[in-house]
């Protein structure tokens, strides 16, 4: 069955480890037929959230930047995929960013997700905070299972997930999304 897949790329650098990871996924769940898009999280407006409460009301936020269409996405995929390098044992500011600007809809998110991330430690515990973050997110939607992580263990500089095990997990995951 075709699924719509929206994977968002919150790596500050375009084509860093944890980017090559979602462009991976993305060539899997190309090659099966499924609808991909592709968001690069550096390429868009969107601030942070100011804690006014506006959108418990009205489910919309008073901030005019890129996160309604982002957010519109979100709600409509079938799939969401998260990409995040990993700092100090937890998601990039960038992911976080987006996670608490999906508050005037995050009811609406449903489906299946997926986290993927890199990460310069080799150890296994040092994902720990990643993992938390996300599922703590994941805990507050509804019929919304995870679907699976891909973690690449070992990537520091850009370009050091060439060839780490990750890669071809991140396809074979995109594939059977």
């Amino acid at each position: 069955m075709k699924k719509k897949v929206l994977i968002i790329s919150a790596s500050p650098r375009r084509g860093g480890n944890s980017d090559y990871l979602c462009n991976e996924f993305m060539r899997g769940a190309q090659e099966t037929g499924h609808d991909v898009e592709r968001i690069f999280f550096h390429d868009k407006k969107i601030n942070y959230c100011l804690g006014c409460g506006s959108c418990y009301k009205t489910n919309k936020c008073v901030q005019k930047d890129d996160m309604a269409e982002v957010l519109d996405k979100m709600v409509e995929a079938d799939v969401l995929v998260f990409g995040t390098p990993v700092y100090f044992y937890t998601i990039d500011a960038q992911l976080k960013t987006l996670i608490d600007r999906t508050v005037p809809r995050y009811t609406e998110l449903k489906g299946k997700a997926y986290l993927i991330a890199a990460l310069a430690d080799e150890e296994r515990g040092s994902i720990s905070g990643t993992l938390a973050a996300f599922r703590g997110f994941m805990d507050c939607l509804e019929n919304v299972a995870e679907a699976g992580t891909i973690i690449g263990y070992g990537a520091w500089n850009k370009g050091d997930i060439v060839g780490n095990p990750a890669v071809g997990e991140a396809y074979k995951a995109g594939k059977k999304c």
